[in-house]
Order: C-alpha cells, then sequence, then structure tokens
C-alpha cells in the first residue's frame, strides 16, 4: 500500500459514500422492513496472514448462526429476493466503503480470505496478502463469474469446501498475483471503472429496426 494509493482510497471513498447516500438510504430501509434479520452483515477476513478484521456487507440471506465458509448451492435456498438483486448489482458490498475509509481494505487488490483458508494454504497467502486486500480486482472481475457457477452446482457445506479450496482458490490466487507483479494506477482505474459498470443496467440499444434490447 503506497500513501499514493491510500490518499486516493480516502477521497474516492468519502465521494462515494456522499454520492451513494441516496443508494445506501434505499437499501438500508428496504432490509429494515424485512424484520427478518440484522441489516448487516460481518464475517472476519484476513488483511495480512495474522491480522483479522471485520469486513461488513448488507445483508442477503436469512440468519444462521452455524454458517461457515463460502456460499455455494447449498446456501441457495437462504439467499432473499432482496439479496439477490442486491448481489447482482454487487450493491451489498457498499458497506465496504467503511472498510476502505479504515484502511481495512483498498479498493483494488485480492479479496480478503477467511481465516480458514489462510491457515490452509499460508505460503500461498503469505504471498497473495502481500498486497493489500481490495473490494475488487482482477480475480474478482475476472474469474467471480465462473466461480459462482462451480460453487452453485454443489449441493453440501462439504463439496463446496472441496471445490474451493482445490479449484477456486488456486485460480484466483494466479490472477492476484498476476495484479500483483503488474499493478499500477492506471490498472487500478480500469479495475475500478470494470467494477463500476456492474451497478448499472445494460445499454438499451436497437438491434433491428423496430426491436429493442
Amino acid at each position: 500500500m503506497t500513501p499514493g494509493k491510500r490518499l486516493f482510497d480516502i477521497l474516492f471513498s468519502i465521494y462515494l459514500m456522499m454520492f451513494l447516500a441516496p443508494v445506501i438510504v434505499v437499501v438500508t430501509w428496504k432490509l429494515w422492513r424485512q424484520k427478518d434479520g440484522p441489516i448487516l452483515y460481518g464475517s472476519e477476513r484476513m488483511k495480512t496472514p495474522t491480522q483479522g478484521f471485520t469486513l461488513w456487507k448488507f445483508r442477503t440471506m436469512t440468519a444462521d448462526p452455524n454458517d461457515s465458509g463460502v456460499t455455494g448451492g447449498g446456501k441457495a435456498a437462504r439467499i432473499t429476493p432482496l439479496g439477490r438483486a442486491l448481489r447482482r448489482r454487487r450493491l451489498d458490498e457498499l458497506p465496504q466503503l467503511w472498510n476502505i475509509l479504515r484502511g481495512d481494505v483498498s479498493f483494488v487488490g485480492p479479496r480478503p480470505p477467511l481465516r480458514h483458508y489462510v491457515e490452509m494454504f499460508p505460503e500461498l497467502y503469505g504471498e497473495v496478502l502481500k498486497s493489500r486486500p481490495g473490494v475488487t480486482g482482477l480475480a474478482s472481475l475476472i474469474y467471480s463469474p465462473h466461480e459462482d457457477r462451480v460453487l452453485a452446482a454443489t449441493l453440501t457445506p462439504q463439496e463446496t469446501e472441496e471445490v474451493y479450496a482445490t479449484v477456486c482458490i488456486p485460480r484466483k490466487a494466479m490472477l492476484d498475483l498476476l495484479y500483483q507483479r503488474n499493478r499500477t494506477f492506471w490498472l487500478d482505474v480500469k479495475l475500478i471503472s470494470w467494477t463500476t459498470a456492474k451497478f448499472f443496467p445494460k445499454r438499451i440499444r436497437p438491434r433491428r429496426k423496430g426491436q429493442w434490447v
């Protein structure tokens, strides 16, 4: 984390908090109206191989005190309709602007892992977490859609765990280390722009005369 990257994180997170305040208020109100659990969901993630922090999201699933690990097909039934809509546009991650402002994560970097996986792969995450974790990144944008499909096909927590550990973690780490070796300010800007585009629906454009998509 260079001083320039940290300064950018502080200024841009403050700007987005003000710009997106109406969206944050509306989402908070909708979750409050559901009255079926807390508005926010916090989970421990790792900033370094030894230092953890609480990563915040808007809650998208029904509460389960025994919940652990990544989300696979076995948890799909717990995702609420509002939660599914929030996930589709990544609006559930808006509370992480607070994590950025605190310095827990940056805008761009490897997604912060659960402690369990850091302890499972200490050497791998020892390299990956030389970069400050981020809300978005090369692995998040390139591999996440495939990861979602792979994990959605799993039916039990045990199967989800095995697939995530043997298939997803190595491939995401490869992309995270590629980013680490080639990181520049302009690469970060491009990845942030790519992420921002996910908040907005695709442009409605004419396909043929009289038809629209």
